[in-house]
């Protein structure tokens, strides 16, 4: 049984992390009808650009980190706006149903190449600010830093949603997400709501990467297999619903974590995947979306 309640904590702590990517997903999905294709390799690059601060910033390991993470989102951020305004502006403004697929797949590979011509080709270590000390929880072991990756994964989606609620800026993403056009005719600006939107994901991403980096080895190619398992998160739980990315996010990780242990690593991707075919055959808008009805 404890290793049993070790492998749910380690899969709730990798399921948040594919929440948060997932929750990026549809930030953009909500606002445009598009996605960002490149959402993996914004973790990678925040957690690359998080550990080169990480060595510059003086004042212990808690508070390097700390002060770095800030910085980092506004990093992500910034990514988020050229994807838009580079990969996703243009075919939105000549009406391509397509084009910006392509586009955030091609960012996401000159990202991608980027980041080995400037940190290598090889997996680096990402120092953690907690204690690697692992505490008892029902007689199982929990390290510090997993715990902190739900809370942070936890605290970043709950501020988006009280963004949204309550700021008046959130309400113009509201606005433009429940409906574009009309946003538009009462004066809201969509083209920078989306804008944003891009920003939000990414910075979202960048965030997700300095939390799980130091729970595994960062490198160039950590991004594109967390970026894919999240767009499986966002399908399963629904493209439309923040609940159904933590649902998708939690049954993929403990899925994960449990089959890699009981049946063997090889398959641990199996099970989440199963879901997934399963979700679309059967229920094609996810979990706890809603079927757009369209009046024509």
């Amino acid at each position: 049984m404890e290793i049993f309640l070790q492998l749910v904590f380690s899969g709730v702590a990798l399921g948040m992390i594919y929440a948060v990517i997932a929750f990026g997903y549809q930030l953009t999905f909500a606002t445009s009808g598009t996605l960002n294709f490149g959402q993996g390799e914004s973790l990678m690059l925040g957690a690359l650009v998080g550990l080169s601060l990480v060595g510059t910033i003086h004042g212990g390991p808690y508070m390097s980190y700390l002060l770095m993470v800030p910085i980092v989102i506004a990093f992500g951020a910034l990514q988020g706006v050229f994807v838009e305004w580079i990969g996703v502006r243009p075919a939105i403004k000549i009406k391509s149903e397509f084009g910006w697929i392509m586009s955030t797949i091609a960012l996401a590979i000159i990202f991608k190449n980027v980041a080995e011509n400037i940190w290598g080709k090889d997996d680096l270590t990402f120092p953690s600010p907690l204690s690697a000390a692992p505490f008892k929880v029902l007689g199982a072991n929990v390290q510090p830093m997993q715990v902190a990756v739900i809370v942070g994964a936890l605290a970043i989606m709950l501020a988006v949603e009280l963004f949204n609620r309550k700021s008046i800026y959130g309400k113009a993403v509201v606005a433009t997400a429940n409906d574009r056009d009309a946003a538009g005719l009462m004066g809201i600006n969509t083209g920078m709501v989306i804008t944003f939107s891009y920003a939000l994901s990414s910075a979202t991403a960048a965030f997700a990467g300095v939390l799980v980096a130091p729970l595994t080895l960062t490198g160039a190619t950590m991004g594109a297999s967390l970026g894919l398992k999240a767009f499986a998160v966002a399908i399963i739980g629904g493209l439309t619903s923040g609940m159904g990315a933590i649902v998708g996010g939690l049954i993929l990780g403990i899925a994960e974590t449990t089959t890699g242990y009981y049946i063997s690593t090889g398959y641990k991707e199996v099970p989440g995947l199963l879901l997934l075919l399963l979700v679309l055959a059967v229920k094609p808008s996810g979990l706890f979306g809603k079927a757009a009805i369209k009046k024509v």
